[in-house]
């Protein structure tokens, strides 16, 4: 592999694999798609190829979105170590698994990274990169570039951890919001609306940190000692929320969760 990366191959097709074939093959990269039936695959990028079987030449970086399965991935990795023998970077578009986990059974961890995109993958302009204790800065400068050059701007995290920063970000806020909701202190409507008409437009401009150095750290430490200690640490997820799924309130798949979505066009 050179410093700088050419030539990508994405694994899988489906809505994440699109999304990101479509950033690599639009911005000058040698694209391709592995995926089981090229044949099915009509909507692909100019000067994409879309293969059934793994190309003899080397690509600089390959790129995995396939099901949220550790050992689909496990095999598919070994393939891809075996095929290439670490001249590859290896990357998961995971959201959840472990990434130490999802790498456990690889020779050359130096070469393996985690890129999450974001859904739409082609509009989305962040993309997440962490890195494992074993990943070379070398590995993770050139992903970082590449990505720069597909149009994304990259949050680098350090070392893994489960959900990565905007997950467990989104997780802790629906995590509160989810109790507040269930104890009947506020509706899901007036949550909605702080968030697209509070929350939303204060943080496009100063960000999360960045609003705290404007508005004091002596003003948020004190707001910490009194809000911290009485917020819903449950450690569990909502039994709320875990209800609405197993009954079968799925949102606008099912055409209720929160809101009612029957007869509405989404």
């Amino acid at each position: 592999m050179t410093d700088s990366i050419a030539s990508v191959l994405v694994v899988g097709y489906g809505t994440m694999g699109r999304g990101i074939v479509k950033t690599f093959a639009e911005n000058g990269f040698e694209t391709s798609v592995l995926t089981r039936d090229p044949s099915k695959v009509t909507n692909l990028p100019d000067k994409a190829l879309a293969i059934a079987e793994l190309p003899d030449t080397t690509p600089d970086l390959i790129i995995e979105s396939v099901p949220e399965d550790i050992a689909l991935k496990h095999e598919l990795f070994l393939k891809l170590e075996s095929k290439y023998d670490g001249a590859s970077i290896l990357a998961t578009n995971t959201s959840g698994l472990p990434i130490d986990d999802v790498a456990k059974p690889l020779t050359h961890k130096d070469k393996f990274i985690a890129i999450h995109y974001m859904q739409p993958a082609e509009a989305f302009p962040l993309v997440e990169v962490c890195r494992l204790k074993e990943t070379s800065d070398q590995t993770t400068k050139a992903c970082v570039d590449a990505l720069s050059r597909s149009g994304k701007e990259s949050i680098v995290l350090q070392r893994p951890i489960i959900g990565f920063l905007i997950n467990r970000l989104q997780h802790a806020l629906l995590h509160e919001a989810y109790c507040m909701i269930e104890d009947g202190i506020i509706s899901a409507e007036d949550v909605d609306k702080f968030a697209r008409r509070g929350f939303g437009p204060r943080m496009c401009v100063t960000g999360l940190i960045e609003q705290k150095d404007l508005s004091g750290i002596d003003v948020n430490a004190a707001a910490q000692r009194s809000i911290v200690p009485d917020l819903y640490h449950t450690g569990k997820p909502s039994q709320m929320v875990q209800d609405m799924a197993a009954r079968g309130d799925h949102g606008v798949k099912s055409g209720k969760g929160f809101y009612d979505w029957r007869d509405r066009d989404t």
